[in-house]
């Protein structure tokens, strides 16, 4: 991810902050209402519960859309070192099987010598 990505991702984050902060407020301004003594205005309710639940479903795609960008970002993908660690592990162990098979031979020629 270049500084450039890094920082628009940054920037819709704290737009998406700026939006739960909002959510908060609107559901707030519910409960004020709801508690209000003269009764609940049912137009001011259903126009906060309307924005709560456009911005609830905006907050949601952006954050899975950085998700998504995060985990597509591998600032290591083009390193060879873990597939020539891999390589070098898997040599090792041939070479203990080879030292192995070695034992055996000589076990089973030291067999057919004895016989």
């Amino acid at each position: 991810m270049d500084s450039q990505s890094q920082n628009t991702s940054l920037q819709r984050l704290q737009n998406v902050e700026k939006r739960i902060v909002r959510v908060l407020e609107l559901a707030g301004g519910v409960m004020d209402e709801l508690a209000n003594p003269t009764g609940p205005r049912k137009e001011l309710i259903n126009n906060h519960c309307l924005e709560f639940m456009q911005m609830i479903k905006d907050i949601q795609v952006t954050l899975r859309d950085e998700i998504k960008s995060a985990c597509e970002y591998r600032p290591f993908e083009k390193c060879d070192y873990s597939s020539r660690i891999a390589s070098e592990i898997c040599g090792k162990k041939l070479e203990y099987v080879i030292s192995l098979l070695d034992g055996m031979k000589q076990t089973v020629d030291e067999y057919r010598s004895a016989v």
